[in-house]
């Protein structure tokens, strides 16, 4: 049975989806977004794993798009995948600027609070509490944390602009990934359509806001020579505006544009995703 949604049924699911997520509890986007981060640390870890075994980035990525599958499947809350969704439905007057703000406020933080945790319970188990040397993967983490800032910082603005450039780029995929898993309602389908622009942005080397909420305090407390300054200042700060901009711009707009001003708002079992 074809269980596609065509683009007006797509955008009727991304309006609902959108509304109903930024008119979550707090506390539940908090916590969501907490288990979120979490996934995401555990899925970069499988990541760099596959690196080191491989020595191949694009062989890696083939195993990252695990943990994003697995929050979306789980209904749980994401700030890049929402940075699409909110905007979408703020564009077809379901939603205030004011709420859009506040839920992925909420949601950034909560993402943060379970990236840093993850980081936390990787870096003690990686060094058996912080008594040896990190691993191969941990020692992997540690570099990958400098290349993420003091590589960037080398460069000053024109790092800067490329941490924000490697943002939209990264966002425009992770935001489609969250999109194309309403494209379909069976399980299968979601899988594979979510695995396409994933493992895309992380065999390329893009820069996503999340995964850096882990990867660069975990490489820190596994002895990269990074202050927390430098995290802000090189990465997160741009790269959060690149997502922002490449989940807005590209995503959102582009196919609200494309598609939700005729979209027809009576499709039944719309599938919110992250």
């Amino acid at each position: 049975m074809n269980d596609w949604l065509q683009p007006s049924a797509l955008a009727a699911a991304m309006m609902e989806a959108g509304t109903k997520k930024a008119r979550l509890n707090k506390g539940v986007i908090l916590l969501t977004g907490g288990l979120s981060g979490m996934m995401l640390g555990f899925t970069t870890t499988l990541f760099v794993s596959a690196l080191v075994a491989t020595d191949n980035s694009v062989v890696a990525a083939l195993f990252f798009p695990v943990g994003f599958i697995m929050l979306v499947l789980l209904g749980l809350e994401l700030f890049t995948g929402n940075a699409a969704l909110l905007p979408y439905a703020m564009l077809a007057k379901r939603l205030s600027f004011g709420e859009v703000l506040s839920a992925l406020i909420t949601v950034y933080i909560g993402n943060l609070l379970g990236s840093l945790l993850y980081a936390v319970i990787f870096a003690a188990a990686n060094t058996h509490l912080f008594a040896d040397a990190p691993d191969a993967v941990g020692a992997k983490i540690a570099a990958i944390a400098g290349l993420k800032t003091l590589a960037y910082a080398k460069l000053g603005a024109a790092g800067w602009g490329t941490a924000f450039l490697k943002g939209i780029l990264c966002n425009w995929m992770v935001s489609l990934g969250a999109v194309m898993a309403m494209v379909t309602r069976s399980t299968i389908g979601k899988i594979v359509a979510m695995f396409l622009p994933i493992m895309a942005f992380v065999a390329q080397g893009f820069e996503h806001c999340v995964v850096n909420m882990f990867v660069i305090p975990c490489g820190m407390l596994l002895g990269a020579p990074v202050s927390i300054s430098q995290w802000w200042i090189w990465n997160e700060i741009p790269v959060t505006l690149g997502n922002i901009v490449g989940a807005g711009l590209f995503t959102a707009a582009g196919l609200y544009f494309a598609f939700g001003r005729t979209a027809r708002e009576d499709i039944p079992d719309a599938v919110p995703a992250e």
